[in-house]
């Protein structure tokens, strides 16, 4: 049997979850029909609604599903630029190295059709936003700036920014503030509602807007949402019936929302107690791999990181190599490397932080969950040395493509 250490990518599907996505599919009527059994299926939608707003500390009105993570993060990037720039006097946005390319692309795409001026803020060496680099790039754009980003704890590296100050600088200078929440939901508290007040944020300035996704809390794949706060407008990337306060027209998804809202009160009951036992099999993973090589570096902070993240540097191995070697002893791991056309490339979250290239390339990514146990923790460790000699034994792949 194969030991599962990738839960940042996936987590296994909750079974009450699935039991109650099976069973609202069974559900007849659209929510926006306005006989009775349409009206039927919006009270389970907007109940579902409810435990996930619950659950984010803000209002239901305030949740817009969608189709995940990566789709809320569209709406609000794209949204809030299209709304605060009709007449281009306001296109820059400020974002961190290290996004998760749902945001980086998303970004990219705004710069090259919608004339955007991203400008990329430095991390430091554990991956985190300082709030002075933030206060300052805030004053040097001005009034020229429609929005800001930030991942609230780092896909790869698993470092938790400071939101609330973070929040707090953006509310100061009157810009708009979302944030990539997708891998830090389930594994630490996130009161959007409590962040505001504490951080002064009022209308459309400050923290405004969260997405988030069910498929890394164990809920379904294809469904998310987006906390957008009621001060908050954006333009709407969808067309077409209005739903969801004109945000994201269609016909909602009743059973996948309530497969999500039974996923996301589950984690939410479970938040702090797991992320204890997450953190201790974490830091016994850490311990085991620095025992078994020693030249190993752990990448991230170590107190401000989610419990379930364990990240490390290689040095004079490929990630890839490493991951594929650990795959073939039974353990599923990640890289911090994309491939593309099948070569290899660097972390560019280790590269935000100032790492060399070579660093970046051997990067291996361990994430925990709820299904995840000490023996799982030990079977890595014991496939790791074996993997690791020989993917070091291999080296890093510097020769050159040829295409003819």
């Amino acid at each position: 049997m194969s030991v599962y250490l990738d839960h940042a990518a996936t987590t296994p599907m909750r079974g009450e979850a699935r039991e109650a996505y099976a069973d609202a599919l069974g559900l007849v009527g659209n929510p926006a029909s306005i006989h009775s059994t349409g009206q039927h299926a919006k009270q389970r939608l907007e109940e579902a609604r409810e435990t996930i707003a619950t659950t984010l500390g803000c209002d239901s009105i305030e949740i817009i599903l969608t189709s995940g993570g990566t789709e809320a993060i569209n709406v609000a990037l794209k949204g809030l630029l299209w709304s605060r720039n009709p007449n281009g006097e306001r296109p820059i946005i400020l974002a961190p190295g290290g996004e998760h390319h749902a945001t980086i692309d998303t970004l990219e795409w705004l710069e090259a059709h919608e004339s955007a001026e991203i400008r990329w803020l430095p991390l430091d060496d554990e991956g985190m936003l300082q709030p002075d680099v933030f206060d300052r790039a805030l004053a040097a754009a001005a009034d020229a700036c429609a929005l800001a980003t930030v991942i609230v704890a780092n896909n790869e590296v698993g470092t938790i920014q400071p939101i609330e100050e973070l929040s707090r600088i953006a509310a100061r200078h009157g810009v708009p503030l979302h944030v990539d929440a997708v891998a830090a939901y389930g594994h630490m508290p996130i009161d959007v509602a409590g962040i505001r007040a504490r951080s002064g944020a009022e209308g459309a300035s400050g923290l405004v807007a969260a997405s988030v996704s069910a498929h890394k809390i164990g809920g379904p794949v294809g469904v998310g949402a987006l906390y957008l706060s009621r001060g908050a407008s954006v333009e709407p990337l969808l067309h077409g019936g209005g739903q969801q306060r004109n945000v994201r027209s269609g016909t909602q998804d009743v059973a996948g929302a309530i497969a999500f809202a039974t996923a996301a009160q589950l984690a939410a009951a479970e938040i702090d107690a797991e992320a204890r036992r997450l953190a201790q099999l974490r830091d016994v993973l850490i311990d085991g791999v620095l025992a078994a090589v020693p030249e190993a570096r752990v990448n991230g902070s170590m107190t401000q990181r989610v419990a379930s993240n364990a990240h490390f540097s290689f040095p004079g191995c490929e990630g890839d190599s490493l991951l594929f070697l650990l795959d073939m002893a039974g353990v599923a791991v990640s890289t911090g490397s994309a491939c593309q056309a099948g070569i290899p490339e660097p972390s560019h979250v280790l590269r935000a932080m100032g790492r060399s290239e070579k660093e970046a390339r051997g990067a291996l990514r361990v994430t925990l969950g709820r299904t995840t146990t000490r023996d799982d923790i030990d079977a890595f460790l014991a496939a790791l040395p074996g993997a690791h000699a020989q993917a070091k034994k291999a080296g890093l792949a510097d020769r050159e493509v040829v295409r003819r």
